[in-house]
C-alpha cells in the first residue's frame, strides 16, 4: 500500500459460504477478510481423548477459492489463546494446544495467505511466541498479526486492581507489555507485526506514541467505538481520527470487526476513505521525503569522495537553507562595511567548499540587496564542480569572482578573507568533517575575519524503533566484521520511531577556532530520565548550527528550520535493544576520535546495564581525511 488509499479489512466471526462472504465484503469496498482458519468450535485432540481418531478433514478445502484469491484476500485467524492452552502447566494440555496451531500454521503456509492472526489475552506467551517464531524462521510466506488490545479486557484488569492502585485514565493493565514480551521472545523478526485492537477510550498522547514506535501492520475497529452522527451514520471521535490518521501515515492496514450497529458495513469503509484522504501537502520537507522513511543511507564523504551533479543539483533545491545563508552573508556584509564607506570600501569574501556555486551565487544576491562591494573566491576541490563554475564565472560573474581548484586546507591565498562561509554541516554536524576543514582553511581569515557558520553543536536522543533494528540487522555483510552495521551511523529519514527523552547537547565547534593547540577530539557522557517503559533501539542524531549572530539553521525536532530538507537525522544503533523502565536513567557515553587520516565516532551504554563500546578504533567506519 503506497500510502494513497486506505486499505480495510471486514472480519467475521464465522463464514458460512466463503465466496459469498467475499463478494459480500468486496461490494461494501473492502479489499479483505478476516476468517478462522478453522471453526472455533472444532476440538481436536492430537495426544489422546476420544477426537483422536476422528475421521475427516478439520477444516475447509483450499478448491473454494483459486490461489490467486488466496494469497491477496484471506486473512487467517488461528483458534484464540482463550481456547488452547498453549502456557498450561499440564503437559498433556500444552502439548495437544501446540499440535493445533501448528496444524492451522501449516494449513496457512499450504493456502499461501498474505497474513495470519495470534490474539494476545496476557502477558503469558512464552511459548506461543517460542513456537512462531520458529516456524517463522523455517521459512513462511506470511506475515504474522499478533493481535494486542489497547486496553485489557475488563477480567484482566479486574484481577489487577487488587493489588495495583489503577491509573486515572483506566489503563491501569500497561498491554505494550505483553506485545514487547512476545515480541523480544520471537527475536523482533521482521514478518511478525503488531495487530491493534482499539478501544472506545485512548490513552494519553504519550502511550499512543509509543504504540505508533512499533510496527503497527493493521488496526482493528471494533464496531463498539464508532459514534453516531445526526443523519446516523458512523463516525469516530476526534482523537481517534487524529490515531487513524497518524497510523494511516505508518501505511496500516484497518479492520473493522464486530456486529452490524449502523445501516451498512460499507459506512465504515468509506468514513475511513474519507478522514484518510491525502491533505494538500505544504510542507517541502515532508514532500522530499516521501518514499525514503525509514530507508538507511550512508552518509556522505564529500572530502574522500567527488559528490555526482544529481546530488549536487537535489541539496540546491532546499528553500530554507540558502535562504538563511543569504540573509546571514547579507548581515555580515552590512556589519563589514558601513553605510559611510560602501561606496569607496569592498571585502574578499571566500566561498570553500563552493559546489556548483549556490553559495557564490546568494554572496552576490546579498551584496547586491546591501548595495555593498565584495570579491569572491570560490574553492572547490571537485574538478567536475569546477567545470560549472567556471562556466558560470565567463557567462555571469564575471572578474568578481575568482574560481580556485585547490583544496581548502593546501590552498595559498593571495589575500585575506574578511567573510569565510562554508556549508560542510552533516546530519550530525561535525560528521562531513566541517572542523577540519575549516580550522585549515581559517589560515586565510583575518584577525578580525566572520565565520558563517559560527558555531555548530550535536545533539543526541534515545529512540524506540524495531522497524530501523530489524532494517539494520539485515544490513550485515559477509566481507565485515560481525557487528560492522550495528557500528555504522546511517542516515534516515525517522519515521515509525518514538523519541524517549528530549535531544540534549553532545559535541560543540566554533569557527574561528581560537585555541592555541587545535584538538578536534570530543568526549562526553549524556543522562536521559525514562518516563515509561520500553525499549531503546539507537540514539537519533541532529544539529543545530549558529550562522551568524540569531540566524540560524536546526534539524533538532524541536527548533527545526520548516521546510529544509538539506539533512536527514542521523542513528546510531545499538547492537542489542535495550530494555527501560519508568524513573531509570539511561547514560550513554560517546566520543570523536581523530588521527592524521581518519575521524570517527565510538559509543557504548553504561545504564541501566554496562554494553562494550561500538566501533572501537573505528573498525566499521570511519570517515577520510
Amino acid at each position: 500500500m503506497a500510502g494513497t488509499r486506505v486499505s480495510c479489512g471486514l472480519e467475521y466471526s464465522n463464514v458460512y459460504e466463503l465466496s459469498d462472504s467475499l463478494q459480500e465484503s468486496s461490494r461494501a469496498g473492502y479489499d479483505f477478510i478476516s476468517v478462522p482458519l478453522a471453526h472455533p468450535r472444532f476440538t481436536r485432540e492430537h495426544v489422546d481423548g476420544k477426537a483422536k481418531d476422528r475421521q475427516g478433514a478439520f477444516t475447509r478445502s483450499d478448491l473454494l477459492l483459486s490461489s490467486s484469491e488466496w494469497n491477496s484476500l484471506i486473512v487467517g485467524r488461528t483458534t484464540t489463546s482463550a481456547i488452547l492452552n498453549l502456557e498450561s502447566p499440564d503437559s498433556s494440555l500444552r502439548q495437544n494446544s501446540e499440535e493445533t496451531l501448528l496444524q492451522e500454521l501449516t494449513f496457512a503456509a499450504h493456502l499461501g495467505l498474505p497474513a495470519i492472526t495470534v490474539h494476545l489475552t496476557t502477558d503469558r506467551c512464552s511459548n506461543v511466541a517460542r513456537i512462531i517464531h520458529n516456524k517463522v524462521v523455517q521459512g513462511v510466506c506470511y506475515q504474522v498479526w499478533v493481535r494486542v488490545p489497547m486496553q485489557a479486557p475488563e477480567e484482566v484488569a479486574a484481577q489487577h486492581r487488587s493489588d495495583k492502585q489503577e491509573s486515572e485514565d483506566g489503563f491501569a493493565v500497561d498491554t505494550w507489555t505483553w506485545w514487547n514480551k512476545f515480541h523480544s521472545i520471537a527475536n523482533i523478526q521482521k514478518k511478525i507485526g503488531l495487530m491493534l485492537e482499539m478501544s472506545a477510550d485512548l490513552p494519553d498522547q504519550t502511550v499512543i506514541d509509543r504504540w505508533l514506535g512499533e510496527p503497527v501492520r493493521c488496526a482493528v475497529l471494533p464496531t463498539t467505538v464508532w459514534l453516531t452522527n445526526k443523519k446516523g451514520f458512523p463516525v469516530l471521535s476526534r482523537a481517534h481520527q487524529l490515531f487513524v490518521r497518524a497510523l494511516n501515515k505508518l501505511h496500516t492496514q484497518f479492520i473493522i470487526c464486530g456486529p452490524l450497529r449502523h445501516q451498512h458495513f460499507k459506512f465504515y469503509q468509506q468514513y475511513l476513505e474519507h478522514i484518510t484522504r491525502p491533505q494538500v501537502e505544504v510542507d517541502p520537507l515532508t514532500d522530499f521525503a516521501r518514499g525514503y522513511e525509514d530507508y538507511l543511507q550512508c552518509p556522505l564523504q564529500p572530502l574522500m569522495d567527488n559528490l555526482e551533479s544529481q546530488t549536487y543539483e537535489v541539496f540546491e533545491k532546499d528553500p530554507v537553507k540558502y535562504q538563511e545563508y543569504e540573509r546571514a552573508m547579507f548581515a555580515a556584509i552590512c556589519d563589514k562595511i558601513s553605510e559611510e564607506e560602501k561606496e569607496t570600501k569592498e571585502i574578499v569574501l571566500m566561498v570553500v567548499g563552493a559546489g556548483r556555486g549556490p553559495l557564490v551565487r546568494r554572496a552576490l544576491a546579498a551584496a547586491k540587496s546591501a548595495q555593498r562591494k565584495i570579491k569572491v573566491y570560490a574553492v572547490e576541490k571537485n574538478p567536475n564542480a569546477v567545470v560549472t563554475l567556471q562556466a558560470q564565472q565567463d557567462e555571469d560573474w564575471g572578474s568578481q569572482v575568482t574560481v580556485v581548484s585547490c583544496d581548502m586546507r593546501e590552498w595559498e591565498a593571495p589575500e585575506k578573507a574578511d567573510i569565510l562561509v562554508s556549508e560542510l554541516l552533516g546530519s550530525f554536524g561535525d560528521n562531513e568533517l566541517s572542523p577540519e576543514c575549516l580550522d585549515g582553511a581559517q589560515k586565510f581569515l583575518k584577525e578580525d575575519g566572520i565565520s558563517i557558520p559560527s558555531s555548530y553543536t550535536s545533539y543526541l536522543s534515545p529512540l524506540q524503533s524495531p522497524k530501523l533494528y530489524n532494517e539494520i540487522r539485515n544490513c550485515r555483510e559477509k566481507d565485515k566484521h560481525f557487528l560492522a552495521h550495528f557500528e555504522t551511523p546511517y542516515v534516515v529519514y525517522l519515521h515509525n520511531k518514538k523519541e524517549l527523552a528530549p535531544s540534549q547537547p553532545l559535541f560543540t565547534f566554533t569557527h574561528p577556532n581560537t585555541d592555541k593547540v587545535i584538538n578536534n577530539n570530543r568526549y562526553k557522557a549524556l543522562q536521559f530520565q525514562i518516563t515509561e517503559d520500553n525499549v531503546v533501539h539507537g540514539f537519533a542524531g541532529y544539529f543545530e548550527a549558529s550562522l551568524y549572530k540569531d540566524i540560524m539553521l536546526s534539524i533538532k525536532p524541536e527548533t527545526h528550520s520548516r521546510g529544509m530538507f538539506s539533512w536527514f537525522p542521523i542513528l546510531f544503533p545499538l547492537r542489542e535493544p535495550v530494555p527501560v523502565r519508568v524513573g531509570e536513567i539511561m547514560e550513554v557515553h560517546f566520543w570523536r576520535c581523530t588521527t592524521r587520516k581518519n575521524v570517527w565516532y565510538e559509543w557504548c551504554v553504561t545504564s541501566p546495564f554496562i554494553m562494550s563500546v561500538h566501533n572501537p578504533n573505528g573498525r566499521a567506519y570511519t570517515i577520510g581525511l
